[in-house]
């Protein structure tokens, strides 16, 4: 497939982009606590490259790293929602 390795990572961008959108408005709200969300948003990111970078040391694929981040990426949504 041709577009295989550029639409996941496309589609990545899109959810992050709503993940971004979701927890902005969470914090405005008031719906979440702020300091916790943003502790959390953080330790998330730093966890996630460090996977990332031990999955692409170990010879996994770039797509296989994709995925593991929509994987992080759709959970938050399903927290956040």
């Amino acid at each position: 497939m041709v577009f295989y390795p550029w639409y996941p990572a496309l589609m990545l961008a899109v959810e992050c982009s709503n993940v971004i959108g979701i927890r902005l408005q969470s914090i405005a709200a008031g719906t979440v606590n702020a300091a916790e969300e943003t502790s959390l948003m953080v330790s998330e990111k730093v966890d996630a490259a460090f996977e990332a970078g031990s999955m692409l040391l170990g010879g996994k694929k770039t797509a296989d790293v994709i995925d593991f981040y929509r994987k992080h990426v759709a959970a938050n949504v399903a927290r956040l929602s």
